[in-house]
C-alpha cells in the first residue's frame, strides 16, 4: 500500500461525498483520510448489555434493546410535528420519538421491521420514551467491526442538522478501517515499539476506535499518547540541540564596576540563595559564546526583576546596552520607576518607550540609543518598531512573556546582525510538564523562595451572604492605614452570566464608602488611558482607600501599603488569575489577605479551583492543579513556542509519566543520532515533517 492513501481527500470514502467533506473540513478540521483515523474519540459506552422492555426502570442512563416495531404514526403540525413509533420485544412496548428528519425515518422504521435500539430515556409520567435514539438493523451490524466499548466523537449543531451524528463519525472510521487495517504504515521504529512493547500502530488505530477490550483500549492508548509526545519532545530537543550549535551569542566576559558597585553599596535587600543561583546559571549561559535562551519563572515577589536589573547591569559592563518589554503601558512605566530609583547613584542611562511617548521625546531618544548614551531601554510593543535601533543590544529581558506571540519577539532579534541573548520572565509558575512541553527549548531557572521578612497572606471563602462582614472588615483595615482592591470579572451587567460587574460594585461600595471619609478610585479597560493613570495614581500615592478594578491590575501594580485583595465573583476566574491577583498584596511587612466572594451556585470544578487556592499560596502546586482540571489550554500557533501541532489524546496535566519517558527517549535517540542521519531514523524525519510541515526558522526564537 502507498503511504499517500492516507492523505486522499476525505471526499473519496464512500458515503461521504463532496458536501459532507465540507462541512467535516470546516466543523472537525477533517481533510483527508487520515485525519479522520486521527480524530479520536472522547469517551466509550459499554454495548453490552441488552435490555428487555420488562426491566427498564426509570433510573438507567442509557437504554439498549432488540425488538420489531409495530406501529407509526404523525402527531401536531408544522414545526410542532413529531413521529412516534412503538418498539415491542415480546415482554412489552417502548415509545420512540422524533422531532426532526421525520420523512427519511418514516421511510426506515416500517411496522415489522427488526431494530436494535439505542439511546437516553425520558420520563413523563412514568412513562419512558426514547428520543432520537440510535437505530440499526441487526443484519447490517454483523457486517460492521464489532466493538465492545461504542465510541463516542464531538460533533457540532451544523453537523448535527445534516444528520453527521457521532454514530456516522463512527460508521465512517468503520469503511476506513475495513479498506486501510493492517496496511497503515508503522509511525514508529521497531527499536521503540519492539523495546517498549507497544502496540504496533494497525491494533492501536483499530482499538481506540472500536475497543475489543477494556485492556486493549488502554493499550491503543498508552500507545497514541506515547507516539504524540514523543515527536513533540523530538521536535523541541531537535530543535535547541540545532539552534545551541548554530547560533553564537555575545561573550559577556566580565563582572564590572557597574554590578560590583552595585552589589556592595546600593543592592536594596539582600539577594535569596535562589536568585543567587539563577545569577550564577545567567553568567554561565552570557559568558558560554552561545545564544543565551533562558526562561525565568519565580512567584509574585520573589525578586525576579533584581536578577533581570543586574543581568543587565553586566551586560552594560562588557559594553552592550539592554532593553526590558513589559505587555502593558502601566507595567513598563512601574519598571521605569523601580530601575530608576536603584540605579540613580549608578552612571546608567535608563529611558522609557511606550505608545504614549511623544514624537519630540521619541526623536531624541532614538539618537541617543543609536549612539549609545542609553544604557537601558524600558517599553512595550514599541520596542518592536523598525524604527527603534540599538548602537550594541547584548540582552533582551521579556517581562510577563506569555503576553507576546513569539513572532513579536522574534523581531527583537533583527535588532543586531548578531542576536542579542535573551531572558524572558514569569510570575505564572509553569508545571514542569508544561515547561518542558511549550518551553523545551529554553533553559529553565526558578526562584523559589521569598525575601525575608514576606509574611504568607491568608485568604478566605465568603458566599455574597456575608457582604456586611466583608465591608466591616474592610472598614478595619482602612482604620489601620491599609489600601484594598476590589476586583470584578465584568465591567458592566450581562444577560448571558450571573456574575457581579464593577459598575453595579462600585455603587454599593461608594455608598458603603462614603465621601468625604472614603476615597474610591476606579480602573479598567475602556477608560481612556489618562482617566485610568488618574484613578491607578489616586490609588498608588496612596490617597485612595479603595481601588475597584477589573482584571486590568493583574500585573504591574506594586503598591505595598495594600494589604486586601477582594475577589468579587472568584468562580468567574482561573486558578493561575487568582494567584495572580492575591499576588497584587503581601508587597510590604504587615499581614495582608485576600478574599473569595462567592454566590452559593458553585460547579463541583468551580469549588475545587476555590479549595486550591484557599489551601495553598504555593504557585506551583496551583499550577499543576490548573493544569489537570483545564488543561494546557491555547498553546499553538504564533502563540507559544516549540509547541508545533495539536494534541489530539494526550494531556499534559493527566499523562505527565508519558511525557517524562517520551522525553528521556527522545534525547536518548538525539544523543545518538543529532541529525538523524542513520537509516534506522528515516522513519523520525519523515514523521517529523508530516506533523510540523513549513514551521517557519522564527520556532527557534524563545
Amino acid at each position: 500500500m502507498q503511504t499517500d492513501v492516507l492523505d486522499r481527500d476525505i471526499k473519496f470514502l464512500a458515503g461521504v461525498g463532496p458536501k459532507r467533506a465540507e462541512l467535516l473540513k470546516k466543523e472537525l478540521n477533517i481533510n483527508t483520510f487520515r485525519d479522520l483515523l486521527y480524530c479520536f474519540p472522547y469517551k466509550y459506552v459499554d454495548r453490552t448489555r441488552f435490555y428487555k422492555i420488562a426491566q427498564i426502570s426509570g433510573d438507567l442512563p442509557y437504554i439498549q434493546l432488540e425488538g420489531k416495531i409495530i406501529n407509526v404514526e404523525f402527531a401536531g403540525s408544522g414545526r410542532h410535528k413529531r413521529l412516534t413509533a412503538y418498539i415491542s420485544d415480546g415482554t412489552g412496548s417502548l415509545e420512540l420519538v422524533w422531532f426532526r428528519g421525520l420523512r427519511w425515518i418514516n421511510e426506515m422504521v416500517k411496522p415489522g421491521r427488526k431494530f436494535i435500539i439505542y439511546g437516553k430515556q425520558t420520563v413523563f409520567n412514568n412513562k419512558v420514551t426514547l428520543v432520537h435514539p440510535e437505530m440499526e438493523d441487526p443484519e447490517k451490524q454483523e457486517k460492521t467491526i464489532t466493538a465492545t466499548l461504542q465510541s463516542f466523537y464531538n460533533t457540532s449543531e451544523k453537523l448535527k442538522s445534516s444528520f453527521i451524528t457521532s454514530r456516522v463519525i463512527q460508521k465512517f472510521q468503520n469503511r476506513l478501517l475495513s479498506i486501510l487495517y493492517g496496511n497503515i504504515p508503522e509511525t514508529l521504529p521497531d527499536s521503540i515499539t519492539g523495546r517498549l512493547g507497544l502496540a504496533g500502530i494497525n491494533d492501536a488505530l483499530l482499538n481506540i476506535h472500536f475497543p475489543q477490550s477494556t485492556e486493549l483500549l488502554k493499550k491503543a492508548e498508552n500507545r497514541l499518547k506515547f507516539e504524540e509526545l514523543f515527536y513533540l519532545q523530538l521536535n523541541i530537543l531537535r530543535m535547541k540541540s540545532g539552534r545551541n550549535e548554530k547560533i553564537k551569542g555575545f561573550i559577556f566576559a566580565k563582572v564590572g564596576d557597574l554590578l560590583n558597585n552595585f552589589y556592595h553599596n546600593h543592592l536594596p535587600f539582600e539577594l535569596t540563595s535562589a536568585q543567587k543561583r539563577v545569577l550564577r546559571e545567567i553568567r554561565k549561559d552570557t559568558g558560554s559564546g552561545k545564544q543565551m535562551n533562558r526562561l525565568l519563572q519565580g512567584d509574585v515577589g520573589s525578586g525576579k526583576t533584581l536578577v533581570a536589573v543586574m543581568s543587565m547591569l553586566i551586560a552594560i559592563d562588557n559594553g552592550f546596552q539592554a532593553c526590558m518589554m513589559a505587555p502593558t503601558e502601566i507595567l513598563a512605566s512601574q519598571h521605569f520607576g523601580t530601575l530608576s530609583r536603584i540605579l540613580e547613584n549608578l552612571p546608567v542611562n535608563v529611558a522609557l518607550l511606550t505608545g504614549s511617548t511623544r514624537k519630540n521625546k521619541r526623536t531624541i531618544l532614538h539618537d541617543d540609543l543609536r549612539s549609545g548614551h542609553i544604557n537601558i531601554l524600558i517599553g512595550t510593543h514599541a520596542l518592536i518598531e523598525e524604527t527603534v535601533q540599538f548602537r550594541k543590544l547584548g540582552l533582551v529581558v521579556i517581562d510577563e512573556q506569555h503576553r507576546f506571540g513569539v513572532a513579536q519577539r522574534a523581531r527583537m532579534w533583527k535588532k543586531n546582525t548578531h542576536p542579542p541573548h535573551m531572558l524572558v520572565m514569569t510570575a505564572t509558575p509553569i508545571p514542569r510538564t508544561l515547561a518542558m512541553t511549550v518551553y523545551g527549548d529554553l533553559e529553565v531557572s526558578v526562584i523559589d523562595e521569598l525575601p525575608p521578612g514576606r509574611k504568607s497572606i491568608v485568604t478566605a471563602h465568603y458566599f455574597d451572604t456575608k457582604r456586611e462582614r466583608l465591608f466591616g472588615f474592610m472598614r478595619k483595615q482602612i482604620a489601620q492605614g491599609r489600601q484594598i482592591y476590589v476586583v470584578y470579572p465584568l465591567i458592566s451587567e450581562s444577560e448571558k452570566m450571573d456574575y457581579k460587574d464593577l459598575e453595579d460594585g462600585y455603587a454599593s461600595i461608594t455608598r458603603a464608602f462614603p465621601p468625604p471619609e472614603y476615597v474610591v478610585a476606579i480602573v479598567h479597560g475602556r477608560m481612556k488611558n489618562e482617566d485610568k493613570e488618574t484613578g491607578m495614581q489616586q490609588f498608588v500615592s496612596g490617597r485612595a482607600h479603595i481601588l475597584v478594578a477589573t482584571t486590568v491590575i493583574e500585573v504591574g501594580v506594586d503598591v505595598p501599603n495594600a494589604s486586601t485583595m477582594v475577589i468579587e465573583s472568584a468562580e468567574r476566574f482561573g486558578l493561575s488569575q487568582l494567584h495572580q491577583l492575591r499576588g497584587r498584596v503581601g508587597r510590604g511587612a504587615e499581614q495582608s489577605y485576600c478574599v473569595l466572594m462567592t454566590s452559593h451556585k458553585l460547579s463541583n470544578e468551580a469549588r475545587q479551583r476555590i479549595k486550591t487556592i484557599v489551601g495553598t499560596n504555593d504557585g506551583f502546586e496551583i499550577a499543576e492543579a490548573d493544569l489537570k482540571l483545564r488543561g494546557p489550554g491555547d498553546l499553538e500557533g504564533t502563540m507559544q513556542s516549540g509547541f508545533p501541532f495539536e494534541l489530539k489524546i494526550s494531556h499534559l496535566g493527566r499523562d505527565s509519566q508519558i511525557l517524562e519517558y517520551a522525553r528521556q527517549q527522545a534525547g536518548a535517540i538525539l544523543e545518538e543520532d543529532p541529525l538523524l542521519e542513520k537509516p534506522s531514523n528515516n522513519i523520525l524525519n519523515s514523521q517529523l515533517q508530516k506533523l510540523n510541515p513549513g514551521a517557519g526558522d522564527w520556532r527557534k526564537i524563545s
